[in-house]
């Protein structure tokens, strides 16, 4: 290109220069603004026919919302309550019948007077006629006293009241509680001596430190036996140790309920505890 038609030339000039301007390229370049152009004139086209028929639609609606509303007044019609009637109050119950009048016969105390001065009306009434009659203080008629009186209920005792029987005791029975309670022979010392002679400490229980309390539950009959041994609480390792010294504890004390000895359940405690050297 010349350089005099540089200055004014087009900038897509310069750089076609000498290319094919015939190809898409060039042409999309060079009507790029015209189409830019012709774009935006139709959006804003399109952007403002929308918005008029928007406000128009708004205008057309205001109008009929504009029209008269006909509000027609409706009369309810009135409706009678049917008025109630009171009714009557119901009538009282029926008093019960009176009972019967019992014939009664006039009773004043005697008094020794002349048999001429005997009015009628006090004579006493004759002995025959008192036995179904009533003895007053007036004379009146009424039905005779037959002296029907109403029986007496009968129970299961047919009248007859019984004392309670007195609910015998089972002796033989293995009491749970008793008022004095079965013990070795000699007391709380002679027990003790007999542990520490007696008592042997479980080497597997010595070597696991293991101690404790156990509790073994066992049954003393009326000649002081032992049976039923059993260990209900303690550590395992040392349950058997107490339940065989039980066993060999021989003759126990019987327990007493009312001044009888009787069978029973005991339990003894038996405490297994190390000594640690100081």
């Amino acid at each position: 290109m010349e350089i005099n038609k540089i200055l004014s030339a087009d900038v897509l000039d310069i750089i076609f220069e000498g290319r094919n301007k015939d190809y898409g390229a060039y042409q999309l370049r060079k009507t790029y603004n015209k189409r830019l152009m012709t774009a935006l004139t139709v959006t804003a086209s399109i952007i403002l026919l929308s918005f008029g028929g928007y406000v128009l639609s708004n205008f057309l609606s205001k109008e009929d919302d504009k029209k008269e509303m006909v509000v027609q007044d409706v009369q309810l019609e009135e409706i009678k309550q049917e008025e109630r009637k009171e009714e009557p109050p119901p009538p009282p119950p029926p008093k019960p019948p009176e009972p019967p009048k019992v014939e009664m016969a006039k009773f004043t105390p005697p008094k020794i007077v002349k048999d001429e001065e005997v009015k009628e009306d006090e004579k006493p009434p004759e002995v025959e006629k008192l036995e179904d009659t009533k003895i007053g203080t007036v004379n009146q008629e009424g039905v005779k006293d037959e002296g029907i009186v109403a029986p007496p209920v009968e129970d299961a005792g047919k009248g007859v009241v019984e004392a309670p029987k007195k609910v015998e005791e089972d002796w033989d029975k293995t009491f749970t509680k008793v008022e004095i309670e079965s013990e070795y022979p000699g007391g709380s010392a002679a027990w003790q001596r007999y542990l520490n002679k007696t008592l042997r400490y479980p080497q597997d229980a010595i070597d696991n430190e293991v101690q404790g309390t156990v509790v073994i539950q066992f049954i003393v009959d009326k000649e002081g036996n032992v049976s039923d041994v059993e260990a209900i609480s303690g550590p395992e390792e040392l349950r058997a140790e107490a339940v065989r010294v039980i066993k060999k504890s021989g003759k126990w004390t019987p327990a007493v309920q009312n001044g009888r000895q009787v069978k029973s359940y005991k339990k003894q405690p038996i405490v297994f505890r190390l000594e640690t050297e100081g």
